[in-house]
């Protein structure tokens, strides 16, 4: 199985609680990704294109292992931080 997921991550859960807050209230993902996400893929709106299963941390994929497509999860912990994913698709 493979899926494909954009993120925003950031340090701390009071800003991960805050942004998911504003996309759940209509705010553009992508946007919001650019603006205050700390990983490169910001770049592409926090695009992390395809993966399979082991290719992320076990607790981004879990989470989204989990939802459904188009989805966004509330802030998920890692040793990276914390993120707020977006689900954009599966196959296989």
């Amino acid at each position: 199985m493979e899926f494909r997921a954009s993120h925003i991550l950031v340090k701390d859960q009071k800003k991960a609680e805050e942004i998911y807050n504003r996309v759940k209230n209509g705010e553009n993902f992508s946007s919001l990704a650019h603006q205050y996400s700390t990983c490169p893929s910001k770049e592409k709106g926090g695009d992390l294109g395809w993966f399979g299963e082991g290719q992320m941390v076990p607790p981004f994929e879990n989470a989204v292992r989990k939802m459904g497509t188009g989805s966004i999860s509330r802030p998920v912990r890692t040793q990276f931080g914390w993120h707020i994913i977006k689900k954009t698709g599966a196959r296989g």
